[in-house]
């Protein structure tokens, strides 16, 4: 149990010109407020504030910091109160357990929506006053420790929210001893199974590997001395979460997994004797190619800096070694923390501000993320990813998420541009927008005035950032669609009616009749009439003084009337727009299904489309084929045959003979000597479509034949 006395200490030790009576009167006062609690270890509940005190003052926090250590759960599990505490020490420290108690008092519905929504608040938190997240962090750390004495639900709640959310922000606070702790803990709770077969594996030899570790700190200390390198060097077995991860990543078995030690290298001096122990190391053993990483030059978002080098050592066996100074080491053990100051306000200085700017985007994304799961996952990414480093034109490195693409890139740099983003060179060569970035590789953005952020980008950028601009922005111009739609579809109507929209907009008649129907305003009845849920001749009939009822409701009738035959519409034919979808591209004959897009009409799908299970069931709409199509239809066919010469034009001769025309194709072979041909081809129904591929089915070499549904 962690003694007051003795986190005095370390705190004196920290800060020789502080005033640490705070510390004791805080003591006294949590003391005092938590008697007569007790953990369901048994032990007395001020066991839990003290242990996280004591991690802050480790991790070198400001007396502040630490007394709210001592005070996190006063509020939340006392009869204490912010006033009392702002009366008994001051406005700061009751604000900061405020920021903490709103976090442990937030109740959800589901298990999905309170994790959700305690990372937005808890992200929120730390835009504000990084603090409060820092103890946090520690709070959680202690609860993993004492985890055992919970039942076995609770257990694996915590520890499932633990992997999720608090030790991914140790990481990106940069605070590793903590994350790779809470990782550990968290895993063997969720995973007890795999966790035991990487511990056998690891530890299997544990006395050889000990010996190897001596040997190669050994050799390695002998040959820094003879270049006067002066150096502390440990070796360890990395965690068991990593090494699960790399497994997952790579599709590996544990004994598939070779570079299981880590040597770690601190030497006195600057960025330049880290190079210059690297190059020792490689002339001591021969570097793996591909695994060399120099975060010293490009180091992480998070204030980390390092070089890492994988080499193989003594006996063939893969070792990573990682080199640094002692001041990045600091920043590497303390990560933000690192970087306090004890002065009024306990800020970070405005340079320092800048290794951190990521923490100013959390209430950009808050701002255009309503739902909390969205922000969620949005977040999530940013704070999982390995990252990619890529220079501008003019050098200045940009570090993304790995995956990333010119367009994570060109939000990276502006949001204007990245709105704008045309097209990109990558190390002056000209690219598709989709195209992955490589650590390394210069980006130029073109852009251009006529563009503006697509739905379809979502497909292809990984950022935060990106995702939630782009988001924005697509919401933002479905609503002005709609809104058009729908003020174009009440003109018609209106105009059958001898009726002038223009007339009754400044007359304010479109605007009272709104409120009538109980909309916010008229944009949101246009946007209703735009989805369908409100019928353009109720609001003409309403206007020209009518009977009818004037009710919304959903669209759900098919009426089956155009000029031309096969096309669907849906509800009232002169008022909703119908689009076939690309994911499944349904052709006449298919069961289908429609769905009410925002902004963008009905969406028809094949019924059994696994796109559409995903959807708000209460935005799909009956629909249904007219007959005797006459228009044709665009879909994907996948051809599997020999892959021997002729093949190709004995394929594409079997679809010119159906009298249809080829749109596209891409044909790639594998290394069974199959060759698989993918095809766009227009039919008339499904019919069509089904004789075209018994007929592909037949020509010789032909193994397979069949329609592709993304």
């Amino acid at each position: 149990m962690a003694r007051i006395n003795e986190i005095v200490d370390v705190v004196q030790g920290n800060f020789p010109q502080a005033d640490v009576s705070l510390l004791h009167r805080v003591y006294v006062y949590s003391a005092k407020v938590h008697q007569g609690q007790m953990r369901l270890s048994g032990e007395p509940y001020l066991t839990h504030p003290l242990a996280v005190a004591e991690m802050l003052a480790n991790l070198r926090l400001d007396p502040v910091t630490v007394a709210v250590g001592l005070l996190h759960d006063t509020v939340e599990d006392t009869f204490a109160t912010l006033d009392e505490l702002s009366a008994e020490f001051d406005d700061e420290i009751a604000d900061l357990v405020g920021g903490l108690t709103k976090l442990a008092k937030i109740e959800f519905n589901s298990r999905e929506e309170r994790q959700a929504e305690n990372f937005r608040k808890m992200l929120l938190a730390m835009s504000k006053d990084i603090r409060i997240v820092i103890v946090k962090l520690a709070d959680r750390l202690h609860n993993m420790r004492t985890l055992t004495y919970m039942d076995e639900a609770s257990r694996r709640r915590i520890s499932r929210e633990t992997l999720d959310i608090y030790a991914p922000l140790a990481h990106r606070l940069g605070i590793f001893p903590m994350k790779e702790e809470l990782e550990d803990r968290a895993f063997r709770e969720l995973y007890p199974e795999v966790y035991a077969s990487i511990q056998e594996r690891v530890l299997g030899t544990t006395r050889e590997r000990e010996e190897y570790v001596e040997e190669v700190i050994r050799s390695l200390r002998s040959r820094l001395e003879e270049r006067g390198l002066s150096c502390e060097i440990a070796g360890r077995l990395k965690e068991p979460y990593s090494l699960y991860k790399k497994m997952q990543e790579q599709n590996l078995t544990i004994d598939q997994v070779y570079d299981l030690i880590a040597f770690r290298v601190i030497v006195a001096g600057t960025a330049a004797t880290c190079y210059e122990t690297l190059g020792l190391v490689h002339e001591m053993w021969k570097p793996v190619a591909g695994r060399f990483k120099d975060y010293i030059a490009m180091g992480k978002p998070n204030g980390y800096q390092s070089l890492h080098t994988t080499v193989i050592g003594p006996m063939g066996e893969r070792m990573e070694v990682q080199i640094r100074t002692w001041a990045m080491h600091r920043v590497a053990e303390m990560g933000i923390a690192a970087h306090w100051k004890y002065k009024q306000g306990s800020q970070l200085d405005p340079s320092e501000e800048e290794q951190f700017a990521w923490l100013r985007q959390l209430m950009e994304w808050q701002k255009t993320l309503v739902d909390p799961n969205e922000f969620l996952e949005t977040v999530r990414v940013d704070l999982f990813a390995d990252e990619v480093y890529v220079f501008t034109p003019r050098g200045d490195v940009i570090a993304l998420p790995a995956g990333a693409t010119p367009i994570d890139f060109a939000y990276a740099v502006h949001t204007e541009i990245g709105d704008r983003c045309a097209g990109a060179k990558i190390n002056g060569q000209l690219v598709a927008l989709r195209h992955r970035l490589a650590n390394g590789d210069t980006v130029e953005i073109i852009t251009s005035d006529r563009q503006n952020p697509r739905e379809e980008w979502l497909d292809h950028v990984v950022s935060g950032r990106a995702r939630s601009r782009i988001r924005h922005a697509v919401r933002i111009e479905q609503v002005e669609n709609s809104r058009s739609m729908g003020r174009d579809i009440l003109t018609r109507d209106l105009k059958s009616r001898r009726l002038s929209y223009d007339k009754l907009l400044k007359d304010g008649t479109l605007g009272a009749v709104a409120k009538q129907l109980r909309y916010r305003d008229l944009d949101a009845m246009l946007g209703a009439i735009a989805y369908g849920r409100l019928k353009a001749r109720s609001v003409a009939q309403r206007v020209a003084g009518g009977d009818e009822s004037h009710a919304p409701d959903l669209l759900r009738r098919v009426l089956r009337i155009g000029s031309r035959p096969g096309v669907i519409r849906v509800g009232d034919p002169s008022n909703v727009v119908v689009r076939i979808a690309k994911c499944c591209s349904p052709v006449p004959g298919d069961p289908v299904e429609g769905y009410i897009t925002r902004g963008r009409g009905v969406t028809v799908h094949v019924k059994n489309c696994s796109k559409i299970f995903h959807l708000d069931p209460e935005r799909r709409v009956p629909v249904e084929w007219d007959a005797a199509p006459d228009e044709l239809r665009r879909v994907r066919v996948r051809v599997v045959s020999e892959d021997r010469p002729g093949m190709l034009a004995a394929i594409s001769d079997r679809i010119s003979a159906e009298g249809i025309n080829i749109d596209g194709a891409r044909i790639s072979t594998s290394h069974n000597n199959r060759a698989v041909q993918s095809f766009e081809l227009r039919v008339k129904d499904r019919k069509h479509l089904e004789t075209v591929l018994a007929h592909l089915s037949k020509v010789r070499g032909v193994l397979s034949a069949e329609r592709v549904r993304t």
